[in-house]
């Protein structure tokens, strides 16, 4: 059985790992693919990865997508374009899975606080929808008619410190420093994303204060200080967290907790090893992955313990959380599309 699907803002980063991994999925057909700025044009144009697969796919405008009735619709498109047309996506699809950051967050009035002063056009659909990361929310995205994808640092943060909450000091600080690729950013050129300005730094742009805090909060209840770097790289986040463990805390009393939370998981690997380059995770090991690696060192001195999570912001951090959502929502096998992509080494 293929499921129709529709694509709308498909011409960004976002949009086109979306389309690689919806067009190579065995369940999937794509019923239509939005852009505006490249309506009329083929899809492989913009995505030259995708010419194969696309074929002779053509781009539509965003308005088309209302009038086409679907299984389920992918909205792609920045912060503050799916929440004023969200009505007529959840008329012409049975499920809508947004990428952007519109439904991320519960409460309406955090909106206006961490998205500067945006007021939310439809709060009451805010209770109703699911937070896409599966790993926590698998039953919520089943019955779910709207699903709010995570965001990627903030999907990094949240699957590094879930499974570690009970083990922590009350009223300790937990602070996540995050080193970000480019891709991040999004498709459209700027003065940061620059070539000769982002070639070599390892540039701070957000020391406190990002939005993905609130996600962060929300989802772990932990109020951490997320710290943001801009790095060279195009793929990737490591986000390493720093937490303060009750005394007597073990490595032990660690690996358990993780794995409590994680050993059935198909996209999570704990990643501890006693030897060779790669001994913690390595974001450039998982681009093009749906997979998460989390890694750890406790310094029983200190009851201080380093989480290191990393993952692609493209595919685990966004498109590929989207298609495993898909996958839950629809009743099919969550690695479905998903579980043949390995990353690449060298």
């Amino acid at each position: 059985m293929a499921f129709r699907v529709g694509i709308v803002g498909a011409s960004g980063y976002g949009g086109g790992e979306l389309l690689r991994l919806a067009l190579r999925h065995p369940q999937l057909e794509v019923a239509y693919a939005t852009s505006n700025r490249f309506a009329g044009e083929k899809v492989r144009t913009v995505h030259p990865n995708l010419r194969g697969p696309a074929g002779d796919l053509t781009f539509h405008r965003h308005e088309d997508a209302h009038t086409k009735s679907v299984d389920a619709v992918f909205l792609c498109g920045p912060h503050g374009t799916s929440a004023p047309a969200i009505t007529h996506h959840m008329k012409a699809a049975e499920r809508v899975f947004d990428l952007s950051a519109d439904f991320r967050l519960r409460d309406a009035g955090a909106y206006a606080k961490h998205y500067k002063g945006w007021q939310h056009p439809h709060p009451e659909l805010l209770a109703q929808r699911a937070y896409g990361i599966a790993e926590l929310h698998r039953e919520e995205i089943k019955g779910a008619r709207l699903v709010s994808g995570a965001g990627c640092i903030a999907t990094t943060a949240i699957l590094s410190l879930a499974p570690i909450r009970g083990l922590l000091q009350e009223g300790m600080p937990v602070v996540v420093d995050a080193k970000v690729g480019s891709s991040a950013a999004g498709a459209e050129a700027s003065a940061s994303t620059h070539h000769p300005e982002r070639r070599d730094v390892v540039r701070p742009y957000a020391p406190t204060g990002h939005r993905h805090e609130a996600e962060i909060l929300q989802e772990t209840g932990l109020r951490a200080g997320l710290s943001c770097h801009a790095i060279e790289l195009v793929r990737g986040i490591l986000a390493t967290s720093h937490v303060w463990v009750r005394p007597g805390t073990t490595e032990k009393d660690v690996w358990r907790a993780f794995r409590a939370s994680y050993q059935d998981e198909p996209f999570v690997r704990v990643v501890k090893e006693r030897s060779g380059l790669y001994r913690y995770p390595e974001p450039k090991l998982l681009a093009g992955t749906n997979e998460f690696h989390v890694g750890f060192e406790l310094d029983e001195e200190t009851n201080r313990l380093v989480v290191l999570g990393a993952l692609d912001n493209l595919c685990k951090g966004t498109a590929g959380a989207a298609i495993q959502n898909f996958n839950v929502a629809f009743g099919l096998p969550e690695t479905t599309g998903l579980s043949d992509l390995t990353g690449l080494h060298p």
